[in-house]
């Protein structure tokens, strides 16, 4: 195994035991009760700010392309070619 000097090697995690479906589930069921789920007064300003959030980036991808576009057409009219 190569190693940087001074570096201790990498070991790899053990593998953990596989468990049935049944387990499975019953560990996921477990799992997801310790989630702190939004209230929907939560979600619903969370919502409201990614909307705004978005348009805010719209417009703004809006403006620089806007900018950039105008900025390729002067050029390209030197080359006496019409966009």
């Amino acid at each position: 195994m190569a190693t940087l000097k001074g570096a201790a090697p990498v070991r790899a995690e053990p593998k953990k035991p596989r468990v049935s479906p049944g387990e499975f589930v019953q560990q996921v069921r477990t799992e997801t009760r310790k989630v702190v789920w939004p209230t929907p007064a939560e979600t619903m300003r969370m919502t409201v700010m990614v909307l705004i959030m978005t348009t805010i980036l719209a417009v703004f991808f809006l403006g620089v392309d806007q900018v950039i576009g105008g900025f390729v057409r002067f050029l390209l009219s030197f080359a006496g070619t019409t966009a």
